[in-house]
């Protein structure tokens, strides 16, 4: 028997407008956002425990050889929450309010537990 290795593999789907690591539901924004958080792949590989570290090593070299194009998509997707966030707290303002305070409560739980 004769092995021979994987010449190119694709670890990115694009669906729609979004990025998602190949077969999973995890969007390439996830594995982006924890290394730029200064995140290792084996943390990162932990916290995703779907991933393998194959995976997000294979997502974080995508990011790097396509740095540019992602930033600017993932600065298109911080633009799109932002926009929706303001339409929220125009449309509703009491919901958006508990909101905020669920948010807080979910911080300084976590703050306090971590």
């Amino acid at each position: 028997m004769i092995l021979a290795p994987v010449l190119a593999k694709s670890y990115i789907d694009q669906r729609g407008t979004g990025y998602w690591l190949e077969g999973t539901r995890i969007s390439l924004d996830s594995v982006v956002y924890s290394f730029l958080n200064g995140e290792s792949p084996e943390s990162i590989a932990q916290n995703f425990p779907l991933l393998s570290l194959e995976q997000v090593y294979g997502a974080i070299a995508f990011y790097l050889a396509n740095r540019e194009f992602v930033d600017t998509y993932l600065e298109a997707g911080e633009a799109e929450f932002q926009r929706l966030q303001q339409s929220c707290q125009e449309k509703s303002p009491l919901l958006y309010q508990k909101l905020k305070a669920a948010q807080a409560q979910q911080y300084d739980s976590n703050s306090i537990s971590g």
